[in-house]
């Protein structure tokens, strides 16, 4: 099946996008605990990814890369608030931008949670093909709505809380989740005889964590049942808000016989909170860049298109969005700025992939210490950086993270590996070297900061 040759009309286009939510928090990946009915009804549906990457390891960059198909070091966007924080500045080997220092560290360009306007959105590119749009909830790159017709941070339409640099946060919102998913509903319904572009992006499961007393009762009570204390009632109520919001919005385009034309993608920002969630099998969580940052839950489902019960395990990775979308609603590539990505269309029609490529991440900055820590500080202290300065590259089954941090590289195979236990960086040059040459090009091409000024407060400390 082709597209654009008469067998296929203009479809509607809904992404579903959960703040923090884990690959293994669904049910379709596992999840015991949480109640994901309707999101494992969609993936049964439709195709689930089993290697989708959102861009980044936290919110900000990751929302910025699918929107704009651009990876990191294009739009600036390397992690919420712009800067190096959460750790002693001594502990840091290198001069980069960071909070509370002075302007010797802002070594290169970073831009805090915003999106240059001049840069061409999803809603933007869409709208040139016929689209309406829609971005209902968190936002977090700017002040800058991005070409969206229709704007709402809580439920009301209008409502716009991204202005001069600063957003209000709804985390603590009981309700928040059934407001915007009304709104959604609103918009499907007077839009159902137009092609319409849905960006529904939630405020849960991020922290604070606050739910619907009832719900919360019950998932105590599910938790006493098991006997296991290793889950957050709270959290759990509110996956099950996001699941609710889901079915909802499929239902709808059921009872407007919308389903059949609609592309739902759902989808989360980036991997689970370590101490909040269990992102088991995979390690570590957000923040970091192992696989339980940056691996989230991806289930697509196009009736006609998509294959129920189908998957597949081709690493694709949020720049994809741009590319993808552009070829299922006919519309035109940006004109001012680089597409990174590829089209996963072909993987929808169970086409060969023809492109082999590999998939990269970049974070040029320190997020510091907490229950995600991971890697140690440079003097040698155990689990304080939850992430350093690197450039990771995913080519098939392989997985490379250069530290500049350390000047050393880890390798692992994930297929093998899924866990990031073993590195295999000693046993396996050829191929470490293979990926870190193809690595070092492609930091060359996108124009990469990579950090160079050694930090004096940090020598002084080693002098110490």
């Amino acid at each position: 099946m082709r597209l654009n040759d008469g067998l296929l009309e203009k479809p509607n286009i809904v992404i579903v996008i959960a703040d923090d939510m884990g690959w293994a928090d669904v049910g379709y990946n596992g999840a015991e605990f949480y109640e994901t009915p309707n999101i494992d009804k969609l993936a049964s549906d439709g195709m689930v990814f089993t290697r989708f990457y959102p861009g980044a390891a936290n919110c900000a960059p990751s929302r910025a890369c699918l929107l704009t198909g651009m990876y990191t070091p294009r739009h600036h966007v390397y992690v919420p608030q712009g800067l190096s924080r959460g750790g002693d500045v001594s502990k840091m080997r290198w001069k980069v931008p960071t909070q509370g220092q002075d302007s010797s560290f802002n070594t290169f360009k970073v831009s805090i949670n915003t999106v240059d306007p001049e840069f061409e959105s999803l809603a933007e590119m869409l709208k040139k093909s016929g689209y309406i749009s829609a971005r209902l909830g968190k936002w977090h790159i700017g002040d800058d709505n991005q070409g969206f017709d229709v704007v709402s941070a809580a439920g009301v339409i209008g409502e716009i809380t991204n202005f001069n640099g600063t957003e209000k946060r709804y985390y603590k919102d009981t309700l928040v989740a059934e407001k915007l998913t009304d709104a959604a509903l609103d918009f499907i319904e007077e839009n159902k005889n137009n092609p319409f572009f849905l960006y529904l992006a939630h405020w849960e499961v991020h922290t604070a964590l606050a739910a619907r007393q009832q719900r919360i009762n019950y998932y105590k009570e599910k938790l006493n049942q098991s006997g296991n204390t290793d889950f957050n009632p709270v959290y759990a109520a509110e996956v099950e808000q996001v699941d609710v919001s889901v079915g909802r919005v499929v239902n709808k385009l059921k009872e407007l016989k919308l389903e059949k034309n609609t592309v739902v993608i759902f989808t989360s920002d980036n991997g689970g909170v370590s101490g909040v969630t269990s992102n088991l099998p995979l390690r570590a969580g957000k923040g970091t860049y192992y696989e339980g940052g940056i691996r989230v839950p991806f289930c697509i489902k196009w009736p006609g298109v998509t294959k129920p019960g189908s998957q597949t395990d081709v690493p694709v990775i949020g720049v994809d969005f741009m590319p993808t979308l552009a070829e299922i609603a006919s519309a035109q590539f940006p004109q001012n700025q680089p597409v990174d990505g590829v089209s996963f269309l072909p993987l929808l029609l169970v086409e060969q992939f023809e492109q082999e490529r590999s998939v990269f991440f970049h974070f040029p900055l320190y997020l510091g210490s907490g229950k995600d820590a991971v890697l140690q500080a440079y003097d040698g202290q155990k689990n304080y950086w939850r992430a350093v300065p690197s450039t990771t590259i995913i080519s098939g089954d392989w997985k490379l993270i250069y530290y500049y941090e350390y000047d050393r590289y880890e390798l692992f195979n994930l297929k093998n590996d899924i866990s990031e236990q073993h590195d295999l960086s000693y046993k396996k040059p050829e191929i470490a070297n293979k990926l870190l040459d193809e690595l070092n090009t492609w930091t060359e091409d996108v124009r990469a900061p990579i950090p160079s000024i050694l930090n004096d407060e940090f020598q002084m400390n080693k002098q110490e």
